[in-house]
């Protein structure tokens, strides 16, 4: 049997239930985001199709006040609760609300997102200040991670943000980052990312429901 007839066979057997059922099935024992190509390969079906299938789920979840949320994120997908609930399993889950991150950390998260991959020192010639202990940081909560090593003396190691990225700050992709505007000069660069500083903390206060918590 070929490969497209594997595939047609599957397309049939689709048929026989629900393909968001079976979605939403693989996304809830996941708990983690699982890509539309792996959903399309597992189910048997085109990843248009598939994509398709999580729109309509997404826009259920939304608009029918449910207590989950589908969220797409580079290629990606994954279940999670609803924010306005995030109190309420908080305090069943006795955790805390988690940390805000500090001026100093959405300013080397900014350079990171809009110029990655990026090193330390590129991120450091942009702030004026050393960022060892804020790129630590950032990694220790998982929003942003190496991306190999730049090909220049000392060989630096290169950063990129992470789909943690994307979910904290409500994106489906970088590009939904707001756009910076046209940099002639050193100043208009950090005007920029100041700019980008400002609507990264309302989406961070958006989604982590604005936490007390401060990490510097």
């Amino acid at each position: 049997m070929t490969d497209e007839n594997v595939r047609i066979e599957h397309e049939v057997q689709m048929k026989s239930f629900d393909i968001e059922s079976a979605i939403e099935s693989i996304l809830f024992v996941s708990g983690e985001p699982v890509t539309l190509s792996r959903i399309a390969a597992v189910l048997g079906i085109g990843e248009f199709e598939a994509e398709a299938a999580v729109n309509r789920m997404r826009d259920k979840y939304s608009f029918g006040h449910r207590g989950i949320r589908l969220v797409k994120m580079e290629g990606a997908v994954q279940l999670c609760s609803s924010p306005e609930y995030a109190d309420l399993i908080r305090t069943t889950l006795e955790t805390r609300k988690p940390p805000q991150l500090s001026q100093p950390a959405l300013e080397v998260l900014a350079v990171i997102a809009y110029f990655q991959p990026v090193t330390k020192a590129y991120i450091e010639q942009i702030r004026g200040v050393d960022s060892v202990y804020t790129v630590g940081l950032l990694m220790d909560r998982g929003l942003i991670q190496p991306s190999g090593r730049l090909n220049a003396p000392g060989r630096p190691v290169l950063y990129r943000t992470t789909n943690a990225f994307l979910r904290t700050f409500g994106l489906e992709s970088l590009r939904d980052l707001p756009e910076l505007p046209l940099i002639e000069n050193a100043s208009d660069e950090s005007e920029g990312i100041q700019n980008a500083i400002m609507e990264l903390r309302e989406r961070e206060n958006s989604a982590l429901m604005q936490p007390q918590d401060t990490v510097t």
